[in-house]
């Protein structure tokens, strides 16, 4: 468990940009006068204290405000544009909407994930799984990365999802063989830069492959980030950026998770023939990367939500990888801290009301048949931990609006939820065997259904911990 609070960067990651800007002890007076009306106890307002900062959020990632702030310069030749993602259709549409020249190209984003536009093409694909219609999204793609001259730019919109949603297999592979390892892989436990390191190694566009295309036309790439530590690389598995991954890393991956199938994919692998671009080389130099929205900034809009509502917040870290049991149970051990007074920053005690807010991605391996993604087993591990703490709940949410497979975005775990539970006849841990953690929400009426929200910045979790009633 130690390692994983290091590894999340626990230890130094509590934001002190939310500390006062004066040091010594907290006056009883002022946190009196500060918490006045801050009494979320009842059910709904909990749901509305903690929906609240999940909308702040998500719109501090809204691909619409973020495309305004950076949009391209025009070039003497034509702009095409293309792009893959959960975010991409509405990337693309704001970019339609903020643009005064002719625009044409494609889009591939997640069913139900578009959004309206005029001259770009938008194509719905299946994800996580990749399917038909993004394979022949990604073919057309990549001939018209092929089309462009010098004068000519390849305007790039990037966004959580693109990794399976731009499938194009290697020369030798087909789609068959890119389902089976991606299932073979979410089932495994694999963190998202694990997965994208294989992808791009059984890829035809992935892995700076997009952007060789493309050279030597100019190349800007937008993207928004869903994975820990917003690497270019990793986003989307980095179609036109460097990679600085290898085949041998790819085959290492597969090793660790024993995953021995499909042969084909195995001998690909082997072979290592044709990698992918790497840093320094010229086709790249044409090419320029922005980041307009990530997960850090929607902690932080969270945050000033929280500290609106009179709640201290404490921003653990945006890049939380690992188990989502192994991360709820430190998630756990700090709101137990803070709600017995004893979490201290510098001279300070941080006191309830607090909330603590968290992103990144977790992975589960999955052992049960049961439904749900990494954001309601979470909540299922914390509720179980916890064990009806009387003054903490949580939500916790995948900023796309849909958590795994299922059609919810999340959950919220009350202090009452295992003795609402229980009254059902509902088994926390026969639902934790299973990993039915939408089962589990479903049947006590706590899921977070949103739709898809057209931004993706990965998950998003805020603890609440109130304080204690007065004595007496």
């Amino acid at each position: 468990m130690l390692s994983i609070l290091l590894n999340a960067g626990l230890s130094s990651t509590v934001d002190m940009k939310w500390r006062r800007k004066w040091q010594g002890p907290i006056e009883q007076r002022e946190l009196t006068e500060r918490n006045a009306g801050v009494n979320t106890r009842e059910p709904s307002r909990i749901r509305k204290c903690l929906r609240a900062l999940f909308d702040a959020a998500l719109a501090a990632a809204d691909p619409a405000r973020a495309i305004a702030l950076h949009l391209p310069q025009p070039v003497a030749g034509r702009t095409i544009v293309v792009g893959a993602g959960k975010a991409s259709a509405a990337m693309a549409s704001a970019l339609e909407k903020a643009w005064s020249g002719p625009l044409e190209g494609i889009v591939v984003t997640r069913h139900g994930h578009a959004a309206l536009c005029r001259g770009i093409e938008i194509v719905e694909a299946a994800h996580p799984v990749p399917d038909p219609a993004g394979q022949e999204a990604a073919r057309r793609i990549l001939d018209l990365a092929r089309g462009l001259g010098p004068e000519d730019q390849l305007v790039c919109l990037i966004s959580g999802g693109g990794s399976a949603l731009l499938t194009l297999p290697a020369p030798g592979l087909t789609l068959a063989d890119k389902q089976a390892v991606t299932r073979a892989l979410l089932r495994s436990g694999a963190t998202i830069g694990e997965i994208n390191t294989v992808r791009k190694h059984l890829s035809a566009i992935k892995g700076g492959r997009l952007a060789a295309a493309a050279a030597p036309a100019r190349i800007l790439t937008l993207a928004i980030s869903d994975v820990p530590g917003d690497d270019p690389a990793v986003i989307a598995s980095g179609p036109t950026v460097p990679d600085p991954t290898t085949f041998a890393d790819a085959q290492a991956v597969l090793a660790k998770y024993r995953i021995t199938e499909p042969p084909a994919v195995i001998a690909h692998l082997a072979a290592a023939e044709a990698e992918t671009p790497k840093p320094g080389d010229p086709i790249f130099r044409r090419s320029r990367f922005e980041l307009i929205a990530s997960p850090q900034q929607a902690l932080a809009a969270a945050a000033d939500a929280a500290l609106a509502h009179g709640i201290t917040p404490i921003v653990l870290s945006d890049r939380i990888e690992g188990e989502a049991r192994d991360v709820a149970a430190v998630h756990a051990a700090i709101a137990l801290q803070v709600g017995a007074g004893r979490f201290r920053v510098g001279a300070d005690i941080v006191s309830p009301p607090a909330v603590l807010l968290s992103g990144g991605e977790t992975t589960v391996t999955v052992r049960g048949s049961g439904r749900g993604g990494r954001n309601s087993e979470f909540l299922l591990a914390l509720a179980k931990i916890l064990g009806g703490a009387p003054e903490i709940a949580a939500l916790a949410c995948d900023t796309d609006g849909i958590d795994g497979t299922q059609d919810n975005a999340g959950a919220i775990v009350y202090p009452d939820t295992l003795e609402r539970a229980a009254a059902q006849g509902i088994a926390i841990d026969e639902k934790l065997a299973q990993n039915d953690g939408y089962g589990f929400f479903a049947a006590l009426g706590d899921l977070v259904v949103t739709g898809p929200t057209l931004t993706n910045v990965n998950d998003f979790r805020a603890v609440l911990i109130l304080p204690k009633p007065p004595a007496g």
